[in-house]
C-alpha cells in the first residue's frame, strides 16, 4: 500500500472515532417530536399511569388454631387449647382515579367484597386509606373515596360506544402484585355476553391484552389514553381472552352509586316460565328455548309495549333466550339508562318490541312478596328482614313461617339492607322453589319455599 493510501485510511479512521460517542456518553437523542419510540401507546401510558392505583384490602379474622403437623386430631387439640387466633387476610386489585378533586376511585366490586381496611397506592408512591362509597355486585363495580390527597391525577373518560373491533387497547394494573404492569392487545369482540364468578353479567368488551389476577378493576384504554372499560374477568384456562365492562355502562353505575349508594334494580313487569314439550308443541316451536309469558303487570314497560300472556320471548337484545333464568340474568346486566329489545312470537309471527326498563320500588316489591310468597316483611336493624304477617293458606303458611322469624338470605342474596330484598325478589320471583336462610330465636335454618 502506498504512502498516500495509508494516510487516507488513517484520516478516515480518525473521522469515524470523532463521530462516535465517547465512553459513558449516550447516543444523540432525537427531538421529542421526531422520536419514533414515543409511539401513541407510550404516550397513552405516560399520560394515564399516574391515575392508575393499586388497591390492598386487609381483613382481620378469627380462625381456629392449627398444629404445625397438619393432623386433624392435633388441629382439634390445638384449637381447644389455644382457642381462636387472629389472622390477617389480604386481597389485591387495581383501580383508576376518575375524579381527582373529589378523590374518587373506580374499581371492581369483588376487589373490596371481603371487607376490611382499604389502602390505595399511587404511581408516585403516595398511599391513602379509602372508604367505600357504593358497590354493586351485579355490575361488579365499586366507587371508593380517598380520605386525603391533593393534586390527584384523573383519567380521561372515553366513549365505549365508539370502539372498533381490532383497534389497539392498553391494560394497566397490578397482576400478581407487580405494580403498574402494562399490556397491550386489540379489541377482539364487542357486546360479548358472559357471566362471571362474581355474578356480573352483561355485554363485555373482549380483548387479547393480557389480564391476570390483580388486574381486576384496572383501566382498559384506547391509544389516546381514554378510559373505555374496566377490566373485570378472566376466562379460566384460556390465554388471550380478557373482558372489560364498557365505560358507558360504568358511568351510569357510578352516578347511581354516588347518588344513592346502590344501583336501582329494574324490571319490565313480566312473569314467565320455561318452555316445556307441551308448550313447544302447542305453539309449534322448533325447540324448547325461550320464555313463555305468564303474567304482565299493569303500568309496567311490558304492559305499555303490548306484551301479552301467551307470548314467547325468543331473544333479548339480539341474543337467543334459553329460558326464564337466562332472561333474568340478562336483565340484571341492564341499567335503566339502556334500551331492551325483545323478539317475541305471537300467533306464529315473530315481532320485535322495544322497552325502557323501569326501577322496581320497595313498596311494589313488598306487595309482590305478600301476594306471591304469602308474607310481609319489615326492615330490621343489624341486617335481615323480619316477618310481620303470614297470609293464611299461602306458601309461607304451608312452610310454617311465623311472625317474628328473621330472613337473612333469599337465594344467593344476603339481606343486609332494603335494596337487597328488591334484588333477591327480582332474582327469584319466577322460581318454583326459593331457598331461604331463616332465624327463629337462636336457631338458623335453611328452608325451601315451594310456590
Amino acid at each position: 500500500m502506498g504512502r498516500f493510501a495509508s494516510c487516507f485510511l488513517f484520516a478516515a479512521l480518525l473521522a469515524c472515532l470523532a463521530a462516535a460517542p465517547a465512553a459513558g456518553q449516550s447516543p444523540a437523542q432525537a427531538p421529542d417530536g421526531l422520536d419514533e419510540r414515543r409511539t401513541p401507546v407510550v404516550r397513552a401510558v405516560q399520560a394515564t399511569s399516574p391515575s392508575v392505583v393499586n388497591i390492598t384490602v386487609v381483613r382481620q379474622a378469627q380462625v381456629g388454631a392449627r398444629s404445625p403437623f397438619g393432623d386433624p386430631f392435633l388441629d382439634r387439640f390445638f384449637n381447644e387449647f389455644y382457642g381462636q387466633q387472629p389472622r390477617e387476610s389480604q386481597s389485591l386489585g387495581s383501580g383508576v382515579i376518575i375524579d381527582g378533586p373529589r378523590r374518587l376511585v373506580l374499581t371492581n366490586a369483588h376487589v373490596i367484597a371481603s371487607g376490611g381496611e382499604i389502602t390505595v397506592r399511587l404511581l408516585d408512591g403516595r398511599e391513602f386509606l379509602a372508604d367505600l362509597v357504593g358497590s354493586d355486585p351485579d355490575f361488579d363495580l365499586a366507587v371508593l373515596a380517598l380520605r386525603d390527597g391533593a393534586g390527584l391525577p384523573q383519567v380521561v373518560m372515553g366513549d365505549s360506544d365508539d370502539i372498533f373491533i381490532g383497534e389497539t387497547v392498553i391494560a394497566i394494573g397490578n397482576p400478581f402484585g407487580y405494580s403498574h404492569t402494562v399490556t397491550t392487545g386489540v379489541v377482539s369482540a364487542l357486546n360479548r355476553p358472559m357471566a362471571t364468578e362474581q355474578g356480573a353479567f352483561g355485554s363485555f368488551i373482549q380483548t387479547d391484552a393480557a389480564i391476570n389476577p390483580g388486574n381486576s378493576g384496572g383501566p382498559l384504554l384506547n391509544i389516546h389514553g381514554q378510559l373505555i372499560g374496566i377490566t373485570t374477568a378472566i376466562r379460566a384456562g384460556a390465554e388471550g381472552i380478557g373482558f372489560a365492562i364498557p365505560v358507558n355502562k360504568a358511568k351510569f353505575v357510578v352516578r347511581e352509586l354516588l347518588d344513592t349508594g346502590h344501583v336501582a334494580p329494574i324490571w319490565l313487569g313480566i312473569f314467565g316460565q320455561d318452555v316445556d314439550q307441551a308448550t313447544a308443541r302447542y305453539f309449534k316451536l322448533k325447540n324448547l328455548k325461550g320464555m313463555l309469558v305468564a303474567e304482565v303487570h299493569a303500568g309496567t314497560p311490558a304492559d305499555t309495549a303490548g306484551i301479552r300472556p301467551g307470548d314467547i320471548i325468543l331473544a333479548f337484545n339480539g341474543r337467543e333466550v334459553a329460558g326464564k333464568d337466562d332472561y333474568l340474568t340478562r336483565l340484571f346486566g341492564i341499567t335503566r339508562s339502556e334500551t331492551v329489545v325483545l323478539a317475541v312470537q305471537r300467533d306464529g309471527a315473530r315481532r320485535e318490541l322495544t322497552f325502557k326498563p323501569q326501577p322496581l320500588d320497595k313498596a311494589k316489591a313488598l306487595e309482590l312478596v305478600r301476594t306471591r310468597w304469602g308474607f310481609e316483611l319489615a326492615d330490621r336493624q343489624g341486617g335481615g328482614a323480619e316477618v310481620t304477617v303470614v297470609r293464611p293458606g299461602s306458601a309461607a303458611a304451608q312452610l310454617g313461617l311465623q311472625p317474628g322469624d328473621v330472613i337473612h338470605q333469599i337465594g344467593s342474596r344476603r339481606l343486609a339492607s332494603g335494596i337487597d330484598l328488591l334484588n333477591a325478589f327480582l332474582r327469584n320471583r319466577m322460581q318454583k322453589t326459593v331457598l331461604m336462610r331463616v332465624q327463629r330465636g337462636r336457631g338458623l335454618y335453611y328452608v325451601r319455599l315451594t310456590l
